[in-house]
């Protein structure tokens, strides 16, 4: 097993903890604000260890969700259980949806662009797979708009990523959205409360093809 394999299940171990503090302080509200609106058939981007998976209506027709990494995918296949929820665990990278196109009335990501290794793929995988008036839902960090804090992500960029499994802190998140054809609509510019400092501009929102 190579040293990155071993760092990926040690980041499924202590995922939900390191993020415990952060969804005391809003992070959990804001899943639930924005699930809220998903409806009929909802496509998931890296699940990670399911916690979404609470916040989901009861209404949603069918529900997807889709994560590559297999010590996130068995913690997420174990929420998805205790929660009760009727949904199908895909093991698929968000680069390479195995759906077909216009399958889907919704697509959720949230906190998950940063890591996807290509995002202008994924991006065009969600456009495909969304169908004609269907809307992916989003919420993501964000390369910062106070220069001061944008030129520490910049100089940090490549520590934190080894550490924080493939995160790009200083990643333009909404202009991406929009190179790909999207109508990206922001409902909230807020901050990652309990999270350090270069990861903490955060947008959620909304966008349509």
């Amino acid at each position: 097993m190579s040293a990155a394999d071993v760092w990926a299940r040690c980041g499924a171990v202590i995922y939900d903890p390191f993020l415990a503090l952060a969804e005391r302080r809003g992070m959990a509200a804001r899943r639930r604000d924005l699930l809220a609106r998903a409806e009929g058939r909802v496509l998931e981007i890296g699940a990670g260890t399911g916690l979404n998976v609470p916040h989901y209506p009861g209404h949603v027709e069918q529900l997807v969700l889709t994560e590559p990494e297999l010590g996130m995918r068995k913690r997420l296949e174990r929420r998805v259980e205790r929660a009760g929820r009727d949904a199908q665990v895909v093991g698929a990278g968000a680069e390479q949806l195995p759906f077909e196109d216009d399958s889907f009335d919704h697509v959720v990501s949230t906190m998950v662009l940063c890591t996807v290794p290509e995002p202008r793929s994924a991006i065009a995988e969600i456009r495909r797979v969304l169908r004609p008036g269907g809307r992916l839902l989003f919420a993501e960090h964000l390369r910062a708009h106070e220069p001061r804090l944008a030129r520490w992500q910049d100089r940090l960029e490549a520590p934190w990523r080894g550490f924080a499994f493939g995160c790009r802190c200083n990643q333009p998140t909404l202009d991406l959205l929009a190179e790909g054809g999207l109508q990206v609509e922001v409902h909230e510019h807020g901050r990652w409360h309990g999270m350090p400092p270069l990861v903490a501009p955060l947008a959620v929102g909304s966008a349509s093809a």
